[in-house]
Order: structure tokens, then C-alpha cells, then sequence
């Protein structure tokens, strides 16, 4: 909609007002187009990149893309949800990490009741994981996050 609609509005104003060389506006458009073109291209590549993706291949019993995943911090007793995802899917204010982050990559392949350790740049981590979902399993509506 923006791409169509909204920046073709943009650059037609911006090109009421004459030279275009000094005109912050449409630099300003051509800029934002150039984004959103971006963004619709790394969106495209995402979803040819999740349709190859066979849920039935994913293991039910193990850590993989798309688990959530309790653990148990061994060291303060905090528990903390996870949710293993892929590129841009990450949010980790919302629980949402890379499987190739330092955390995630641990995970993959554990069970529930397995001792994991975290190395990262800054200290050495150690939880259990107490609870996890896998992907097939929330498909399949028998849990869910």
C-alpha cells in the first residue's frame, strides 16, 4: 500500500516544488522507497525461505526452529521463555531468540530435563529446561506457548 499509493503521493509533491537536486522532500521518498522496496524483498526471501521448511521433519521430543522452551536458571532460580526463531522474526523483548544466538544454539537438540550450558562473551550460563513445546506439537494444537 505504501509502495503503490502513499510514496507516489510523496514524490509527485516533492516534485511540485521544483529542483530536484536540493529537494529534501523528494530525496526524503526516494529514500523511503528504496527501504520499503528493500524490506518487500527480504519479506519475499522469508517466505520462500519458511515454505521449504517441513514441519513434519522438526523433532517432537527436541529442541528446534520454533520450540518454546522454560528453563530454569541454575545459578539465580529465575525462569525464563524462550521461543527459537529465525532472522527477522527475532524480538528478544519478547522472548523471541535466534536459534543461532549463544542461547538458542545450546538449546538445539535438548530435551525437557536436560542441563544446558550458555557460553557468552560476558559469563558462562546454566539452566534445565522444564518445559518445551516444539512446533509440531502446537500445530497440532496439543500445546501452546
Amino acid at each position: 500500500n505504501e509502495l503503490k499509493f502513499e510514496l507516489p503521493k510523496e514524490l509527485q509533491k516533492a516534485l511540485a516544488h521544483g529542483d530536484l537536486r536540493e529537494n529534501a522532500e523528494y530525496q526524503a521518498a526516494l529514500q523511503r522507497q528504496e527501504f520499503v522496496r528493500a524490506r518487500i524483498a527480504q519479506i519475499r526471501k522469508q517466505l520462500s525461505d519458511l515454505s521449504m521448511l517441513n514441519v513434519n521433519a522438526l523433532p517432537r521430543d527436541r529442541v528446534a526452529y520454533g520450540s518454546t522452551v522454560t528453563l530454569l536458571d541454575l545459578d539465580t532460580g529465575e525462569e525464563v521463555t524462550y521461543r527459537l526463531a529465525l532472522g527477522d522474526e527475532v524480538d528478544p523483548e519478547r522472548g523471541i531468540i535466534s536459534v543461532s544466538s549463544p542461547i538458542g544454539s545450546s538449546l538445539l537438540g535438548k530435551r525437557e530435563g536436560d542441563e544446558v550450558i550458555v557460553h557468552t562473551p560476558a559469563r558462562q550460563r546454566r539452566f534445565e529446561i522444564i518445559k518445551l513445546i516444539t512446533l509440531p506439537q502446537e500445530l497440532e494444537g496439543g500445546e501452546t506457548p
